[in-house]
C-alpha cells in the first residue's frame, strides 16, 4: 500500500514536505532541489529509525511515549490523532502540538511567535506519523534546530 503526505513547514516562507510511505517506509524530500534534505524512515516494532540528510533517528516506544533522538537533538512524542511533545534539549527546545482531523494535520513547533507552523495531508497516515515528519523535516532545515545546547 502507498500513500502520500505533502504539504508545507513554515507559513509561506517555509518549506515543501514530500514523502510517500510505502508498507513500513516512508521516504521523501523537505525542502526544494537547492536546500532541501532527503528523509528516509522506518516503522519497526521497537519504533522508528533512519536518516534525514546525513543525520540518523531513532525512537523507541517506551511507556507509551514516542523517545529518542533526530541528529543530535531529543524528541518526545504522545498521542495518535492529537499528538504533544517536546523537541531539543530542556532550555533550548520546542514544544510540539498536533491535531490531526480526518486526512489533515495542523500542527505547531514553538512558540506561535518564533515558532513554526505546518500543514499536512496524511493520506491514510495516522497523526503522529505526519507530526515525525515535519519535526525531522524542521530539524533538517532550520539552523536554529540542529544547534546543540
Amino acid at each position: 500500500m502507498e500513500d502520500l503526505i505533502k504539504g508545507r513547514l513554515g507559513g509561506a516562507d517555509g518549506y515543501d514536505i514530500r514523502c510517500v510511505i510505502d508498507g513500513d517506509k516512508i521516504v521523501g524530500r523537505a525542502g526544494g532541489k537547492l536546500h532541501g534534505k532527503d528523509i528516509e524512515l522506518e516503522i519497526t516494532e521497537r519504533g522508528v529509525q533512519g536518516t534525514v540528510g546525513a543525520e540518523s533517528v531513532k525512537i523507541e516506544l517506551e511507556a507509551g511515549e514516542l523517545r529518542g533522538n533526530v541528529g543530535s537533538q531529543k524528541l518526545t512524542l504522545r498521542g495518535v490523532d492529537r499528538v504533544t511533545g517536546f523537541f531539543g534539549q530542556p532550555i533550548v527546545g520546542w514544544n510540539v502540538v498536533a491535531q490531526q482531523q480526518g486526512e489533515h494535520l495542523s500542527g505547531q513547533l514553538g512558540s506561535t511567535v518564533l515558532g513554526r507552523v505546518f500543514e499536512l495531508d496524511l493520506g491514510s497516515a495516522p497523526g503522529w506519523v505526519g507530526t515525525l515528519v515535519a519535526v525531522v523535516a524542521f530539524y533538517a532545515l532550520e539552523p536554529r534546530a540542529s544547534v546543540s545546547a
